[in-house]
């Protein structure tokens, strides 16, 4: 076997210890920034960080696309950690979805790093190391295989994401993430809960093994299986912002600061990713007794969810709140589609999912540029003194006004219509069709209303800002995402198909199981079926 194949062969793994490693070296450096960048040694610090952070992003990006295109034929890689058969062992997973998700998650990384060199990493310490962890929290929670594993990833993307929002420091970071850190503490509590509760009744956590033994669960122990996937909806939902646990995010990701709100646009869609995952999948048609436990629910809970949050950002009095709750509404449609439990609604949630996680992210960071030229109106939604390059940063949000409403021919329009096409002949296309319409409609008016504030209705009796104008570095960064998100109208074609093929691959539990348990696995869990029946029906204890 030559070097290319043995490192092809550690990609999955890879694409999560290398962020980890990155942040372990960081760590290892010493501080950088805050008070350390005033000193020229601080200084030096922090660009050698700086660039590493950046070379080790870039690298990720490039491990992602690899496993993408490795996996887009439909092959399923299993990375199995100290080689220990699964589901005994650790398992990290890669197909179509996870692959996906690894590709947007770099996608998004890169040019946020980017911007954040412009000057915010150096406004607290160890921003770069954070980072890391926060990617590998992110890469770990997609491709691992076990729900016990997705959990600690979950952990360990927050732990990260904790320090990060208060990255800066300010009253109002430190009161937002106090509420942000005990919301998500009860959460991780009840997570281990339904976890518990899970193995309890299949003696398994290995998701591959549960899509086989969750089936064979029925009478009472369905009924309590089927609370603990309801218990993990709830965590999930909150990670995702799903009404009526969704208050927490637009004061939080507004009080952060734009790399890590911009950042923070894909951190919900690890929720969407969870729910997708382990409700629709592993609890999903084919659970035999506990299928679809979430189906009564999501559906109705995510277009409240995409309701309120354009109402939300109709009553935003600051950009960055009405970005949030942008994404709390374009989050409410996303798991709307995931809520028909169709493979055709599922491949629409999916495109929809990068597009909106792509225009979020770049209106977090334009929504600084346009603050910062402001004065000390900064980024209230009221007339102003004009800003430094009204051309420039009109027309950007513009272009990411049209593409978060859904305005054809730009990806938001395509992704909605997919959704649109998906609920025809569902019980609750009326109601599916009335509020993604309603939604992109008053989304529009909502940005429409601020981009008017912004550029249109300026003061005269001010003296213009005297910032003169964001830099090549800092648009770069917020073009680049913009700029992707339009990019997937020319390819839409060829996305579509992969999102198909992914949302058809997720229905082959069958596939998924054998790629992963193999021969002995699935031997193992034939023989463990009919011991549990058996025993429950004795009366038996486990040996």
């Amino acid at each position: 076997m030559n070097p290319a194949q043995m490192f092809g062969e550690h990609l999955p793994a890879m694409a999560v210890l290398l962020p980890a490693l990155t942040a372990i070296l960081l760590l290892v450096m010493g501080d950088q920034g805050g008070g350390a960048n005033s000193s020229e040694r601080g200084r030096r610090r922090l660009l050698r960080a700086r660039r590493i952070g950046l070379v080790s992003t870039l690298i990720g990006l490039l491990i992602a696309i690899e496993l993408a295109v490795l996996a887009s034929d439909g092959a399923i890689m299993v990375y199995r950690m100290g080689d220990w058969p699964a589901p005994y062992g650790i398992v990290l997973v890669i197909d179509r979805l996870s692959a996906l998700m690894l590709v947007l998650t770099s996608a998004v990384a890169l040019p946020v790093l980017w911007y954040a060199t412009g000057g915010w990493d150096a406004h607290g310490r160890y921003f770069h190391a954070l980072f890391q962890f926060q990617l590998m929290g992110l890469a770990g929670a997609f491709v691992t295989g076990d729900l016990f594993n997705l959990f600690v990833f979950f952990e360990v993307l927050l732990i990260a994401s904790y320090v990060l929002l208060a990255h800066g420091q300010g009253r109002e970071r430190f009161r937002v993430g106090l509420q942000y850190v005990v919301l998500n503490l009860a959460a991780s509590a009840l997570f281990l809960i339904g976890v518990a509760l899970i193995y309890a009744l299949t003696g398994t956590l290995n998701m591959a093994d549960l899509a086989l033994r969750v089936p064979m669960v029925d009478g009472p122990d369905a009924a309590v299986l089927e609370a603990a996937s309801l218990m993990l909806l709830v965590v999930f939902g909150f990670k995702a912002a799903l009404v009526p646990l969704s208050m927490w995010l637009p004061a939080t990701y507004a009080a952060a600061c734009a790399p890590v709100a911009a950042l923070f646009a894909i951190m919900t869609k690890v929720g969407v990713y969870s729910i997708l995952r382990v409700n629709g999948v592993i609890f999903g048609v084919d659970a035999g007794a506990a299928a679809l436990g979430a189906q009564p629910w999501l559906l109705p809970l995510a277009l409240a969810t995409s309701a309120l949050g354009v109402t939300g950002a109709r009553a935003a009095r600051t950009l960055p709140r009405l970005i949030a709750w942008l994404t709390v509404s374009s989050v409410g449609t996303i798991l709307a589609a995931l809520g028909l439990f169709t493979e055709a609604a599922w491949s629409a949630a999916l495109y929809y999912l990068i597009q909106s996680t792509l225009v979020m992210a770049g209106l977090f960071l334009l929504a600084e540029l346009v603050a910062a030229q402001r004065g000390d109106t900064a980024d209230r939604l009221v007339p102003a003194s004009p800003v430094a390059q009204p051309a420039l940063l009109g027309g950007l949000m513009l272009l990411a006004a049209a593409s978060a409403a859904g305005l054809p021919p730009l990806p938001g329009f395509l992704g909605k219509l997919m959704i649109l096409n998906a609920s025809s002949a569902h019980a609750w296309q009326v109601a599916v069709w009335s509020v993604v319409l309603l939604v992109g409609f008053l989304s529009l008016l909502g940005l429409a209303r601020a981009g008017n504030v912004l550029f249109w209705h300026v003061r005269d009796d001010l003296p213009p800002a005297t910032h003169t104008g964001a830099s090549l570095k800092l648009v770069s960064a917020a073009l680049s995402l913009l700029g992707a998100a339009v990019a997937m109208s020319v390819f839409a074609a060829p996305l579509m198909r992969y999102t198909d093929a992914t949302s058809a691959q997720l229905r082959d539990r069958d596939a998924y199981a054998e790629a992963v348990l193999g021969e002995q696995g699935g031997a193992q869990a034939d023989t463990a079926r009919p011991y549990r029946i058996q025993r429950r029906g004795a009366g038996e204890s486990q040996p």
